[in-house]
């Protein structure tokens, strides 16, 4: 495989405005990261010259963490984020990466779902929760969690791709681009 170039560029995307619209067209919450990932890929696209369309691959993704097929997106505050990760204590949620591919001539868009489940909420796991909210780690996460970091602890099994978890799932992605080159 060959490594190329890239560049990461932010698309200027209001992607709360767009998850309330999505929200009050009943979209399923597992497609709300395909559809964000689809959002931030075009407005990025669209600002490329021509010759610089037929030349790239603009990749965007979403991470959603989802729950009772509520999204959990990343928490206003402390108490939020306790309650976040006190609510899934026990429990499996599910995270999904919406990834959406722009080349010249192709668009493709897939989801990939991890399921994750987090220890009961114990002591120990009730201590956890203070600690990694006093860290300041959960509050710019979906979820209020990494599992990259000392959000590992709260989980006890994954199903699924790690890498999703933790924001691309890159081998899902790697096959996706082999598949359109």
């Amino acid at each position: 495989m060959v490594t190329k170039e890239f560049t990461v560029v932010t698309a200027d995307v209001d992607e709360r405005a767009a998850e309330i619209k999505m929200e009050e067209e009943g979209t399923p919450a597992l497609k709300v990261s395909e559809h964000l990932a689809e959002i931030k890929a075009k407005a990025v696209f669209d600002s490329l010259s021509e010759e610089e369309k037929e030349n790239s691959i603009v990749i965007g993704a979403d991470t959603s963490v989802i729950l009772d097929d509520v999204i959990y997106g990343k928490p206003a505050d402390r108490e939020d984020a306790v309650r976040m990760l006190s609510t899934m204590s026990g429990r499996e949620h599910v995270v999904a990466t919406g990834v959406a591919l722009f080349t010249g001539t192709q668009k493709k868009i897939f989801t990939e779902e991890t399921r994750v489940e987090f220890y009961a909420l114990d002591e120990f796991q009730k201590k956890l929760i203070s600690d990694y909210c006093d860290s300041g780690s959960p509050y710019d996460k979906a979820g209020s969690y990494g599992i990259q970091d000392m959000g590992a602890l709260l989980i006890k099994q994954i199903s699924g791709d790690y890498s999703n978890v933790v924001g691309l799932p890159v081998a899902r992605l790697a096959r996706e681009l082999a598949n359109l080159l």
